[in-house]
């Protein structure tokens, strides 16, 4: 399974607006393993960069002055990403952003969304934790990736900190260090026996309402990690 992390850095928030990108970077995954390729662009957008957008990435315009155009890079682009599927935190503005570069480059492909799959990692962590802040910083110090050389945005930055994210969010726990008795030395000792081991337990069935959305949020794990859902596995789970 070729998956592609992918992240922008622009002049402004609205290309409806005249804004463009300056900056893309892409890392592939195969088999939830970063595979070292990548690609990564800065892009002269042929206007000035808001001061408000500046003040995110650090890009300045006198930086941009010597770099490529986007239809300079856009056959790159395309050959990197076709027939990926596409890891991108907050997609629509992402998406929006490349599909008017497209446009305007008149690239043969206009959308990315029709030689790609898009996963967007804002949607899930959204349905993973609901009423809880989901940005990427967020979602770092959630799932404990280091984010601590993350002073300013950056495409392939914020694209590898993504990656780390995703794997942590749908990998779950692969492996345990094990004794040679077969037990976990980090856990040996924390072994409690309850006191009343036959004690009735009250068991509460789930709603039809709850079954479903459980369903939704398996259906959408199994997606994201490539049907690797461990929960699917588990005996009793249909």
């Amino acid at each position: 399974m070729r998956q592609i992390v992918l992240d922008t850095e622009t002049t402004g928030l609205d290309p409806a607006e005249g804004h463009r990108i300056i900056e893309i970077g892409c890392l592939e995954i195969v088999n939830r393993r970063l595979t070292g390729a990548r690609l990564h662009e800065y892009l002269q957008p042929d206007r000035e960069i808001d001061a408000g957008a500046i003040a995110v990435h650090g890009i300045s315009n006198e930086f941009l002055q010597d770099k490529p155009r986007f239809p300079d890079v856009v056959d790159r682009l395309l050959e990197f990403v076709e027939g990926a599927e596409l890891i991108i935190h907050n997609a629509p503005f992402d998406l929006g952003f490349i599909n008017h570069e497209l446009t305007l480059a008149g690239a043969r492909v206009r959308r990315l969304e029709d030689v790609c799959e898009i996963l967007d990692t804002l949607v899930l962590a959204r349905r993973m934790h609901p009423g809880s802040r989901n940005s990427l910083d967020a979602l770092c110090k959630r799932y404990q990736v280091d984010a601590s050389d993350r002073v300013q945005h950056g495409a392939v930055l914020d694209a590898g900190l993504l990656a780390d994210v995703y794997l942590a969010m749908t990998g779950g726990q692969v492996t345990l260090s094990l004794g040679d008795d077969g037990t976990d030395p980090a856990h040996a000792s924390a072994t409690v026996r309850l006191q009343r081991p036959n004690a009735a337990l009250r068991v509460i069935e789930p709603s039809a309402e709850e079954l479903a959305e459980h369903e939704e949020l398996l259906a959408l794990l199994d997606k994201a990690s490539g049907n690797a859902c461990q929960w699917r596995r588990m005996p009793g789970h249909s």
